[in-house]
């Protein structure tokens, strides 16, 4: 009788461990989900979201990849827009860690002979995209380990290809492949060279600093010019002083601001955005439609004390 009692509370004991060690690693396998070991793969495109490609696109991606967190970039990129989109993928990067996949889609020369591929860069991050530029101010900043063709049909959708819809055929499939685990170099052939975006880049003199209105920051209607705010800190301005400046040959005047609420609401200021890059904005208003200036523009900044003349 003891021996029986004795059995039977060892096979207690080990049934209260066998459910213990379960429970740890069902504990252990959401604490790996959560800690963010799950491919991620953060999406890109100029579709916008009035139609269904971004969800076909995502459809397929998850069709191979069921396990992969999907991102969005944006969808809102101005269309046809490489430039737009590389300060997008250039800005969003850094606070993704190795491993990540980018598809990006802005692809206005879809269907001809620029080259879909995979890039990795050296921080070990991949950028799945055509090679037109898009992948540029990333590769400058952080390396190119290698760029692939992607010419393996097994990477890409497993029915006729589109000549106007690679986003769902070739792009969104060879971004879950690599979510996935698959091998990058089997991809296809090595790129030798890359198609390179010339950024347009903001000019210092002794007059003052000269460049260009590149984009808005909607929905807010606020510039984005190309002009860095260590350049712009050169001209020897400081907070609180008035500017008068040149916004597409047209004089403004404004005052140089840590922050919107700086200047009274409804009124323009000019800030050093949180991409250094020197701004103009309205508070809590918006200056593209209040005043009806979008890119591309041309601003001029005098040096301080110098007249307001680019010549």
């Amino acid at each position: 009788m003891i021996s029986r009692i004795r059995l039977f509370a060892l096979l207690l004991l080990a049934f209260a461990l066998t459910s213990a060690a379960c429970s740890k690693t069902r504990k252990d396998a959401a604490s790996t989900s959560l800690s963010g070991t799950r491919p991620t793969i953060i999406f890109m495109t100029d579709f916008g979201t009035s139609n269904d490609a971004v969800a076909i696109c995502k459809a397929v991606m998850l069709g191979i990849a069921p396990d992969a967190r999907i991102m969005d970039l944006t969808h809102q990129v101005t269309p046809y827009s490489i430039e737009d989109a590389s300060r997008f993928l250039e800005a969003v990067s850094p606070y993704y860690p190795a491993g990540a996949v980018f598809v990006a889609v802005v692809d206005p020369g879809v269907g001809t002979s620029r080259k879909p591929m995979v890039v990795k860069s050296k921080k070990g991050q991949y950028f799945v995209l055509p090679d037109n530029g898009l992948v540029t101010p990333v590769i400058d900043r952080d390396g190119l380990d290698s760029a692939r063709e992607i010419t393996n049909p097994n990477w890409m959708i497993q029915s006729a290809i589109s000549s106007t819809f690679h986003g769902r055929d070739i792009f969104s499939p060879a971004g879950a492949h690599l979510a996935a685990g698959w091998d990058f170099n089997l991809v296809g052939p090595e790129i030798p060279q890359l198609v390179r975006l010339t950024p347009r880049t903001s000019t210092l003199t002794d007059k003052g600093i000269s460049g260009d209105i590149i984009a808005l920051d909607d929905p807010f209607g606020s510039l984005v010019t190309d002009i860095p705010g260590d350049e712009f800190k050169k001209l020897g301005y400081n907070l609180g002083d008035k500017l008068r400046i040149e916004i597409n040959k047209k004089s403004v005047s404004l005052p140089y601001v840590k922050t919107f609420m700086d200047a009274p609401v409804g009124d323009a200021l000019l800030f050093i955005d949180s991409r250094d890059r020197v701004s103009i904005a309205v508070n809590q208003g918006n200056y593209s439609k209040k005043f009806n200036v979008e890119p591309p523009g041309a601003i001029f900044i005098p040096r301080k004390g110098a007249p307001l003349t680019e010549k």
